[in-house]
């Protein structure tokens, strides 16, 4: 298919790229002759029946396999034929007359320098076999942000540039040419942070994406990216590229740089030494740096270097200095937290709740850290359904925790109706939230670890301890005789009730997520985002009707 017929849906709720579609009766014959065996080969792709026919098998990340033919890849990509044929030749001393299992190839040792989702994969396998574009899962270009339009976000970025670099890798021009093409189209709407991506899967292209990294330097150039995120982002040749050009339009100014005034993209020197520190995990020596007094945490921005690029080990010591201000906005209006938004890390964003982060702050931009979490996660991920005892995505736990904290702790309000049945007697409330938690962090430990962090609870729950197979002594003793309430049972009880009503509200949200997926917006015939397969609720469904069973075994 020619360019002609690569169209941008960009009125609906995804943006996508998918071919005009047009009957076949409608076409002249021999046109009509090609669209029929463009759909024949498509169905191989698409449909189960196929499934004993393959010759190859193509490993996605987590050990998904992807069917292929190795005789229509060989014909349509010189790259495939030279790997099938390499595979061929080492292998053939080794076969013998019976038969050999189709052989298995790594797609991270076809696309080496760039990791490509299943998606992107299964978009070019589909042009491969068809020669024309497919449309998009629902989902998959899709971000989370209600007021999103979905035609620049990172989804949709993401999807773009792994199908160009997988296109590149497998030498297929045509779709180079036509993703190209349409990343140039939107790149005026990309925010800055992702336009580095397109810049690095574009230099990772070669010539044929020339264009493409061009523009992406103009754009970079103007921008208010500083040099610290370009080094973490691209390969120093661009790094270099671009601080030229400014220098040229006289846009930085290296010597004259001072970190709390000046607006240069250029950090001094003790700054850099700070920094790596951090690097080096080595928060000791971070003190004794600050101890000199060239500069301090807040002028330097260290923690918003620490949350962007530390773990969170050395980012929550850094914290613990106390010496830092969390709400502190770097040159290009970002507060730590909004910089931990789009790292997606759970607990440094609960690390800086704790100090005192504040979420409601916006960016120069009018975003809330919460809408910068969603505007870089796909619905398609957000919004699928976790196996009990099983974490869920990061992507996911960032946004129920902001979303959260927007709330302003809402979370001693509630008393529930089986708590009340538990009586006046502390110990047989403690006892009851020790149960519920306990399970809690068998079930869902991921999500039980995260909420415990912003609880601070410490200590084995009662009857479900994380190693069911040894019951540990808890820290607050409930079986002595004869109990006396202590200062230390008032502020467990308080701390498991926060707990609890955490998972109330995740149990509320996510039951309104699975109404929508399954039924469409209430009072509305659209679809959801996703179907739902058989009605099938969330496991935490499953886990809330448990943990209302209290110890008479009623609910």
């Amino acid at each position: 298919m020619g360019d002609d017929h690569f169209v941008s849906n960009s009125h609906s709720n995804s943006s996508n790229i998918s071919c005009i579609a047009v009957p076949h009766n409608r076409l002249p014959p021999n046109i009509s002759a090609l669209a029929r065996l463009s759909d024949n080969l498509e169905s191989i792709v698409d449909s189960t029946d196929f499934d004993y026919f393959p010759d190859a098998k193509i490993v996605v990340n987590a050990g998904r396999e992807v069917p292929v033919h190795r005789c229509v890849l060989s014909a349509r990509s010189e790259f495939f034929k030279n790997v099938f044929s390499a595979k061929d030749r080492g292998s053939s001393a080794a076969a013998s007359s019976s038969s050999v299992a189709a052989p298995r190839f790594e797609l991270k040792e076809l696309a080496k320098e760039y990791d490509v989702g299943l998606d992107a994969l299964l978009a070019v396998l589909g042009y491969l076999y068809s020669g024309k574009l497919r449309s998009l899962p629902e989902g998959v270009c899709v971000c989370v942000d209600d007021a999103c339009a979905h035609v620049a976000c990172r989804p949709v970025v993401d999807f773009m540039v792994e199908v160009l670099y997988a296109s590149a890798t497998f030498q297929i021009s045509e779709l180079v040419s036509l993703y190209q093409r349409h990343l140039l189209d939107i790149l005026e709407k990309v925010a800055i942070d992702d336009i580095l991506v397109v810049l690095y899967v574009a230099n990772m292209c070669g010539k044929a994406c020339e264009r493409l990294a061009g523009r992406c330097v103009e754009m970079i150039v103007k921008s208010d990216a500083d040099v610290v995120t370009l080094d973490k982002a691209l390969p120093q040749h661009s790094v270099k590229q671009i601080i030229d050009s400014r220098l040229a339009l006289g846009l930085d100014r290296p010597q004259q740089f001072n970190s709390s005034a000046s607006t240069s993209h250029f950090p001094d020197k003790h700054t850099k030494r700070i920094h790596r520190a951090l690097d080096s995990d080595d928060v000791e020596l971070v003190r004794m740096l600050l101890k000199e007094g060239n500069t301090n945490l807040d002028d330097a921005f260290v923690l918003h270097y620490a949350v962007a690029y530390c773990d969170a080990k050395t980012t929550t010591e850094l914290l613990d200095l106390g010496i830092a201000d969390v709400n502190r906005r770097n040159p290009r209006g970002y507060t730590v937290l909004h910089v931990a938004a789009m790292r997606k890390e759970p607990k440094i964003i609960v690390s800086l709740l704790t100090k005192g982060a504040r979420p409601s702050d916006l960016t120069l931009d009018g975003r809330k850290a919460v809408q910068i979490t969603k505007r870089l996660t796909r619905a398609a991920d957000f919004f699928k359904s976790n196996d009990e005892g099983r974490s869920s995505s990061n992507d996911r736990l960032c946004i129920e925790i902001l979303e959260q904290a927007e709330r302003r702790d809402p979370l001693l309000g509630e008393a529930s109706l089986s708590l009340a049945m538990a009586g006046d007697d502390l110990r047989m409330k403690l006892l009851y939230l020790e149960n519920r938690v306990g399970l809690a962090r068998y079930l869902f430990p991921m999500e039980a670890k995260v909420v415990m962090d912003i609880t601070q609870i410490d200590g084995d729950a009662t009857e479900f301890p994380k190693d069911l197979a040894s019951s540990q002594r808890m820290t607050v003793d409930l079986n002595e005789a004869p109990f006396k309430i202590k200062e230390e049972h008032l502020s467990r009880l308080q701390a498991l009730s926060r707990a609890d009503s955490i998972h109330r509200e995740r149990h509320a949200r996510i039951t309104a997520h699975e109404e929508t997926k399954v039924h469409g917006t209430p009072g509305s015939t659209k679809p959801g985002i996703r179907q739902g397969q058989g009605g099938v609720r969330s496991v935490w469904n499953i886990f809330f009707v448990v943990v209302h069973i209290d110890r008479r075994g009623e609910v």
